[in-house]
């Protein structure tokens, strides 16, 4: 039996607003179609076909959440500073200009996973920071905050 290793990729795309900063704002159109393919021509544009034959078999968008544009991605450990490269080299989403943000590499989905739910934790902190909601407040971040949480602990491998 043969077992495959993998590499889990914890990826922020931070949108840029026209001025050129970065602003932590919920994206809109984006999944994780669009990023697949996104990471697909990047792969192709920076390593060529080889690149894309060692990382095109294994490489998967396994999360996206377009409300803290958290996103998982699967690739297989060999060739994964492939796809780490092609994530730090993308500039454009579905038109956009994003900054792809690599917070964690993990060779488990459980600590990425873990580490899912922490970010999103610290995003919706600093969503509520910046929405001057009361600490008390029940908001619809706290809704998300739960499902999110839900949805990352549901991901298989």
């Amino acid at each position: 039996m043969v077992r495959f290793k993998n590499r889990w990729l914890l990826v922020e795309f931070i949108p840029c607003t026209v001025d050129g900063a970065a602003a932590y704002l919920p994206s809109e159109g984006l999944n994780g179609k669009h990023i697949w393919s996104a990471l697909k021509d990047s792969v192709l544009a920076n390593f060529g076909d080889t690149g894309w034959g060692a990382v095109g078999t294994s490489l998967t968008v396994k999360y996206f959440s377009p409300t803290t544009n958290l996103c998982i991605i699967r690739v297989g450990r060999d060739h994964h500073r492939i796809a780490w490269g092609a994530v730090t080299l993308l500039k454009k989403l579905q038109g956009k200009v994003y900054i792809p943000n690599v917070i964690h590499v993990s060779g488990t989905i459980k600590h990425a996973q873990l580490a899912a739910i922490t970010h999103n934790r610290e995003s919706v902190a600093r969503l509520r920071a910046q929405s001057k909601l009361p600490v008390m407040y029940q908001s619809k971040y706290d809704d998300y905050l739960e499902t999110s949480t839900n949805e990352i602990g549901a991901l298989q491998d």
